[in-house]
């Protein structure tokens, strides 16, 4: 694997559209580097998606953003045309490129072993050699780490979501926090109505009791 300081591998591949990508062609540039297992798999997806977010800001830190993986083509072309990606990606079928880098070699995966591409980024120079490193990539954040080697700062992918000012609470006279009364809760025609027909049917009854003594006393005076 090449390190910081080393002559960048040269190559000469086809991108998603069938157009060839040379490392010549950006002589006098930054180009970030980078290498991924498979088209639209998970952390691939999560990886290029950050790359796109941040391709403007890459752009104003002078640098252009090439991606590579041992699919085809094709398998580029709808990768790319899924989610947008504004960069080219380069189809290194025979892995002949991943191998120049260092980054192909055996893998496991679920108990299971197999050749492929690990995922790594180089930072390539205007003078043609690498300038920095990521031998193992973790994609949270790791196009935060490009732009602070480039000297740039990102603008969507990673930048912290603000905080929320908690409003402030007014004062009375005094200076005192006063907390707003809530509102008192209105009271529907329908379920009013049964109380007010007790509090008018309450009196008859007490009038009927009154009444009452006053036949005991009819009977008491015969």
């Amino acid at each position: 694997m090449p390190q910081a300081g080393d002559q960048a591998p040269g190559f000469q591949l086809p991108d998603q559209d069938g157009n060839t990508v040379s490392l010549a062609q950006h002589a006098g540039k930054n180009v970030v580097l980078y290498f991924y297992p498979k088209d639209d798999t998970p952390g691939c997806t999560t990886e290029a998606c950050a790359f796109r977010d941040e391709h403007s800001a890459l752009g104003a830190a002078g640098a252009v953003v090439l991606g590579v993986s041992a699919d085809s083509t094709e398998r580029h072309r709808k990768f790319a045309t899924k989610y947008s990606l504004p960069f080219p990606l380069l189809a290194d079928t025979e892995h002949t490129l991943a191998e120049a880098y260092g980054v192909w070699g055996e893998k496991s995966l679920y108990g299971r072993k197999f050749l492929g591409i690990t995922r790594a980024t180089f930072l390539i120079g205007p003078d043609g050699k690498v300038k920095q490193v990521w031998p193992k990539v973790k994609v949270n954040g790791h196009v935060g780490e490009v732009l602070a080697a480039l000297g740039g700062q990102g603008t969507t992918a990673e930048a912290p979501a603000p905080a929320k000012k908690a409003a402030p609470a007014k004062k009375a006279a005094g200076g005192k926090a006063v907390k707003k009364a809530t509102p008192a809760k209105k009271v529907s025609a329908r379920k009013a109505a049964p109380k007010q027909a007790m509090k008018k049917t309450a009196p008859a009854k007490k009038a009927a009791t009154r009444k009452a003594p006053a036949k005991g006393a009819a009977r008491a005076r015969r």
